[in-house]
């Protein structure tokens, strides 16, 4: 059994890979769009934070998740 919750918790925490890729592609999405319109650079920037926080947020469901096979 303890191996099977081990490989579940290894998976879980897989999630972060997922949330790297995406932050790094909306970083890169507001770059270009920054250098667009600059004076768009308020907008840009706050709906860049919420989407990096909703994606980071899947990376934390993922190692809680982990942590809870782990433990429990």
């Amino acid at each position: 059994m303890g191996t099977f919750v081990a490989i579940g918790a290894g998976i879980a925490v897989l999630t972060g890979i997922g949330a790297g890729i995406g932050i790094g592609i909306a970083t890169g999405k507001a770059t270009e769009a920054v250098a667009r319109q600059p004076e768009a650079d308020g907008k840009i920037s706050k709906l860049l934070l919420l989407g990096c926080a909703l994606a980071e947020a899947t990376a934390i469901y993922g190692f809680v998740i982990a942590l809870l096979l782990l433990v429990l």
